[in-house]
Formats: structure tokens, sequence, C-alpha cells
């Protein structure tokens, strides 16, 4: 997406305590200074401490205020977000953190069928919802933010029906069936999933921070305000993730769609 972008990563201990340190490294970075940051992993709410969670929030929190867009992937085991690798399935949906912060935007999947090179059409990615299907939901750690309160987040599909912060608030193409090429080890083959959706977003936030006179920073605000409605995003309403359904406008399986770049730019500068 911005292969001329520089890039830093940052390397912490798969813990807890790692993520907290990456983030913190990462948003209060005074010598590269990123604009942008891209995190593609993630873990159902229930799985994560409190004070992970609000360590990992108040680091997304200074990031907003700092000017520094934070992506996050939602999530690539449908509505309830768990599989063997996260959690054994407990029954309830959940939405997947850090994509649930409400600082940060959250990166949902699609699937797109080409044709003559383009792209024909666009649904929600679904093809298993126990372990092939976007993330997305209602939060039960975050409250419904001011900004999310008019996008009709519906109530959660678990029996507390909480409404709560709607998870994503974009998306892209996630389905391994239609995805991204990559190259490893000597070895090409096909990947998907959020994680590819969240480098994506980041590296078109890069190219959008190059036209502006100011970085896109915090972007929520935004999107589901004076940005709604503006074409810088095609909409995706068909398909589900096992709980929840797209549809016209903000949904819990795409957010509200798919970036069309110049436009976004256009409404960005406007």
């Amino acid at each position: 997406m911005a292969p001329k972008a520089a890039i830093a990563v940052y390397f912490a201990p798969n813990s807890e305590q790692g993520f907290v340190d990456a983030i913190a490294a990462a948003v209060h970075d005074d010598v590269r200074k990123p604009s942008v940051i891209s995190i593609s992993w993630g873990a159902p709410e229930s799985a994560w401490t409190q004070q992970g969670l609000a360590a990992m929030d108040a680091a997304f929190q200074a990031a907003a205020a700092l000017g520094v867009t934070v992506c996050c992937a939602a999530g690539d085991a449908g509505a309830d977000d768990q599989n063997p690798d996260n959690g054994t399935p407990d029954g309830r949906a959940h939405a997947d953190f850090p994509a649930s912060s409400p600082y940060v935007l959250g990166c949902g999947g699609t699937r797109i069928t080409v044709s003559g090179g383009a792209i024909a059409s666009e649904t929600a990615w679904n093809d298993d919802p126990a372990s092939s299907a976007t993330g997305g939901g209602v939060s039960d750690v975050f409250d419904l933010p001011a900004w999310q309160a008019h996008a009709g987040v519906p109530p959660s599909i678990n029996p507390d029906r909480r409404i709560g912060r709607g998870v994503p608030d974009v998306a892209g193409n996630a389905s391994p069936a239609t995805g991204y090429r990559v190259r490893v080890d000597y070895m090409t083959f096909t990947i998907g999933g959020t994680s590819a959706v969240s480098p994506l977003w980041a590296g078109l936030v890069a190219l959008l921070n190059q036209k502006l006179a100011q970085p896109a920073g915090w972007l929520n605000p935004l999107l589901y305000g004076p940005l709604a409605g503006s074409g810088a995003l095609r909409d995706i309403a068909s398909g589900d993730n096992g709980g929840y359904t797209a549809r016209a406008g903000w949904d819990a399986c795409t957010g509200w769609g798919v970036p069309v770049g110049t436009r976004l730019l256009a409404a960005l500068e406007g």
C-alpha cells in the first residue's frame, strides 16, 4: 500500500505485559514518531485482565491525543471470537480486543468476487463462522462512545443485551480465498484474515498522511460524524459473521465498509 513508507517493528514478549510495553513503546517513540500503528493480534475481551485492558486502552487514548492512528484486527473467528488458540467456546459472543478500544480503528473483513480484474461483489467475510469469519459485535467492557451513539449499534446477542462499543469501524478484503499473496521462506502462498486488513488500512492512512496538512489521527469521531455519508467508504450490506448481519449503514460485521481512497482523501481535506 505504501512501499516507500519507513516501517518500525516493535518486539516484546508474548505476554499481556509484553503487549502493553510494545504499544507504549510505539506510541511514545520520539525517534521514529510513527503517524500510524498497525496491530494484527488480539483476543476476546474475556481473555484479558482488567488491568491489561485498562493499561492498553490508556496507551491508545494517548495515541489519539498525539494524533496517531491505531489500526487493529477485529478477529477471525466470527461473532464468538473463540477458537482453540484463544479460549474454549463458552456459548457467548465476544468482541476482540484491542479492536474494541474506542481509541483504535477496528478493522473487519470482507470477501470479494472478482470479474475482469475488478471487484464484482463484496460481502461480509464468513467462510466458516467458527474459524474463518470476520470478528465484530458489541463490547462487554467499553460503553457506547458518544460519537457512535447514532450509528445504530444493536444490543449484544448475549442474554444481557448490552449496548456497548460496536466493532468494527471499517473493513477490507480478508477471506483467504481472495486474500493476499505473500512469500515466506522461499514459499509463495495466499493468506487472509483481519490481520491483513489492519496493515492494509495502515498503509492507506500513511498515504493519506503524506497528502494531508496534518496526520489523520484518531479517525473514529470523523467516520461517525462528518465523513458519514460522504462516499469515502463503500457500504457492505450483505453477509454475516455467525451472530451479526451486515446491513445498510454501519454494522457489526464490516463497520462503515471498505475505503474509496481518493474520496476518503477528499473528505479529510474538506
